[in-house]
């Protein structure tokens, strides 16, 4: 089977996101450029939380198996988390520092008031998703989450014993008082505020304390199976600390003990220009990071209003920052049970990704042909075999890589040391600021400085994002340089779950370019001119709008003209402004965007031909694919870079062209037909920015793109 089945007719809305309608277009302006409308913009950051809403959806689908069910709630848990930390930590920021408005329009204090609505909202489906159906469920499963209510004497006296051998001894409780102030409460950190009442040995009166469970402490603790008759019981660390925090403040009457937890902006912001070390000042960055400004409060729902007020004051927060909770304000937690829980019944049927043949002699492979690598579905090996063969050839001469993220214990990483001390030239651009992996970044780049590899730190005021991999290697009288080129990290965890393509050639003209992005990134190389990758920050931006402006051309002259793109986000003006005139000059645009979109489609007279679809499915979509008709003669690209400002503008990132027709056929088949034909997993983005699940409509088969490619690819 070559191709995916038919998509048949249209499918047909299954489920609106609860957001539904809550973004409506304003009244269209006509001053000016119309394309330039705010009206015809959506707002990245509240279209970026909206994605969170078609994650817990999938934590709702009965047809998911149940543990991953939990784990798409603790997705859209964490998910929401990392939101508060950036992004409306950014918006925070800008309403600060007077920034320029984006696209939709709207001011940052618009912004922050409708994250909270919006952020309520998801909130309080995620804990109703919890309590009324998957903790019930997961009980009828055996598998229970034992609350406070319903603990048995026994299971009780068990729990006491475990607080007190191995709990209390690591718990510090702090007692507010004028000598003791409020203590820096770390990011996302569990906590308990404490009501007393009494006197303490000092004759200090009691009020307020806080307790903080530390990080070495388990989150969620398994009851034995003799004390609590069922093989997979838990309860939650906060519970625990809440039903016996009184034996913390003996001779003192507690009356009430809440749990809460608060979030930080976590955005490390250094000048590049002004520090003279970039791995020192983010190294002293670091050690503040937990302790930044506060942007939300999780705290439990039956907490006083005068003890939130307090909290609230303390963070400086408003009040619709603070978030009551009907559980655990940790419940992203419960992604551990998925790990302690062997029932293969209760999750995914495992998969055998496809392996490459010729895979223990990469280069005679790469020699006769172009590899494509599909993850997760093809097997990361091949790239580490590339790697541990390129240290160990006599023949090799020189690795370059950039690397972004790697993961703990990385092969890779041990592949290039071992490169490096058989005599081979290393260089490896190791970007110090990936987000959330500065610190294990900062070890990487000692780990291979130590062992005599190069390191460079990429380009002051630009992220090197891109994912390139060179080997230049002896062969007769030549030099060879063969290519690495993906959209995704050097990780090989991520590459079992995230979907993502990875291009191994021996292409002279792609080798060629691949080398002067490196000389530039480790040198002060001038502009370059490559012959086959775009580049940004140079030739990315305007090379997607020249051929986007080429099929625009093509409509303008009675030609078919189309364009399919794949990829995370998009919120670029530009690339916008030019898909919207597309769209007028009657080009059929198609665009798969998991996450966040700023593009508003269906609008009419402007984007009517432009349609929006996000997939939501068993991996995370990640793969940038953007697919040109060009009038007959198709473009193919795959990139490391969405369509968003950073990446385009104040990044370095590659976009690489797939020039093998049979490996382009499978590209354009696998990551653009098959998904657009995706009537299980799709939500459609209407033009009032809310997104609907699409079904098989009439008798048209269901067809789901990633089961399509286990199938196919994995079968």
């Amino acid at each position: 089977m070559s191709r995916p089945p038919a998509p048949g007719k249209s499918p047909r809305p299954r489920r609106p996101a609860r957001n539904a309608g809550r973004d409506a277009a304003p009244p269209p302006q006509t001053a000016g450029d119309p394309l330039l409308d705010p009206a015809l913009y959506l707002n990245r950051e509240l279209s970026q939380l909206d994605f969170n809403f078609r994650v817990l959806a999938q934590a709702l689908d009965d047809t998911v198996p149940l543990l991953e069910r939990v784990k798409y709630l603790c997705i859209s848990c964490t998910n929401l988390d990392e939101f508060f930390e950036i992004r409306a930590a950014t918006v925070r920021h800008a309403q600060d520092f007077g920034m320029p408005l984006p696209p939709d329009g709207l001011p940052p204090a618009t912004v922050l008031k409708r994250i909270h609505e919006r952020a309520a909202a998801l909130v309080e489906a995620q804990y109703a998703c919890w309590n009324q159906i998957l903790r019930p469920a997961l009980g009828t499963a055996g598998v229970r989450i034992l609350g406070r209510d319903t603990w048995t004497a026994r299971q009780k006296r068990w729990l006491r014993a475990y607080f007190r051998e191995e709990v209390m001894p690591v718990l510090s409780p702090l007692g507010l008082d004028p000598a003791h102030p409020f203590p820096k409460i770390l990011n996302k950190s569990l906590n308990i505020v404490v009501v007393l009442k009494g006197k303490d040995a000092f004759g200090r009166i009691g009020n307020l304390a806080i307790v903080r469970a530390p990080r070495s402490l388990p989150r969620i603790i398994q009851l034995p199976e003799r004390v609590s008759g069922g093989e997979y019981d838990f309860v939650f660390l906060s519970a625990v600390l809440s039903e016996f925090v009184h034996e913390l403040f003996p001779g003192m009457d507690v009356r009430g003990a809440y749990q809460f937890r608060v979030t930080r902006n976590s955005e490390l912001i250094v000048d590049e220009e002004e520090v003279e070390n970039l791995a020192l000042a983010l190294r002293d960055e670091l050690a503040g990071r937990g302790y930044l400004r506060a942007v939300r409060l999780e705290i439990a729902a039956n907490c006083p209003k005068v003890i939130v007020r307090t909290l609230l004051q303390n963070f400086d927060l408003p009040e619709n920052a603070v978030y009551r909770i009907d559980g655990p304000v940790n419940l992203n937690r419960v992604s551990q049970i998925f790990d302690l829980v062997q029932r293969p019944d209760l999750k995914f049927p495992t998969f055998q990704q496809r392996q490459l043949p010729g895979n223990d002699a990469m280069f005679e492979t790469v020699a006769d042909g172009d590899v494509l690598l599909h993850h997760p579905f093809d097997s990361f090996a091949p790239v580490l075999e590339l790697i541990k063969q390129a240290a160990e050839d006599p023949n090799v001469l020189a690795i370059k890589q950039t690397l972004y993220r790697t993961g703990k214990d990385s092969a890779i990483v041990e592949h290039l040391v071992t490169a490096a001390r058989n005599g081979k030239d290393v260089t490896v651009v190791v970007e110090l600021r990936a987000r959330f992996d500065e610190e294990a970044n900062l070890g990487l780049a000692d780990r291979l400085q130590e062992a005599g590899v190069q390191v460079v730190y990429g380009v002051v005021g630009f992220k090197t994002h891109a994912k390139m991999l060179l080997i230049v290697r002896r062969e007769g009288r030549k030099l060879r340089r063969y290519v690495h080129l993906g959209t995704g990290n050097y990780h090989a965890g991520t590459a079992r779950a995230y979907t993502d393509f990875g291009l191994i050639t021996a292409d002279p003209q792609i080798g060629n370019d691949v080398h002067l992005i490196f000389q530039q990134l480790s040198g002060l190389a001038p502009a370059i001119e490559l012959e086959r990758l775009l580049q940004s920050p140079f030739t990315l931006q305007p090379g997607v709008i020249a051929r986007i402006e080429r099929e625009t051309r093509h409509a303008e002259q009675g030609r078919p003209a189309r364009i399919v793109a794949k990829m995370n986000a998009l919120n670029e003006p530009q690339v916008m402004r030019a898909l919207y005139a597309a769209s007028q000059a009657g080009v059929q645009i198609d665009l798969i965007v998991r996450g966040a979109c700023a593009l508003r489609p269906g609008v009419p007279g402007v984007s009517e031909n432009i349609r929006v679809r996000s997939i939501v499915g068993r991996f995370l979509e990640h793969h940038r694919v953007y697919w040109f008709a060009n009038d007959g003669d198709p473009e193919l690209f795959c990139a490391s870079a969405d369509w968003l400002e950073r990446n385009l503008l104040r990044r370095v990132e590659t976009c690489f062209p797939i020039l093998d027709p049979q490996v382009a056929t499978r590209v354009r088949t696998e990551s653009l037909d098959n998904y657009l034909a995706d009537n299980v997993n799709a939500w459609e983005l209407r033009e009032d920015g809310s997104y609907v699940r699409l079904a098989p409509e009439g008798d048209a088969m269901p067809h789901s793109a990633q089961s399509w490619l286990l199938a196919r690819l994995c079968g």
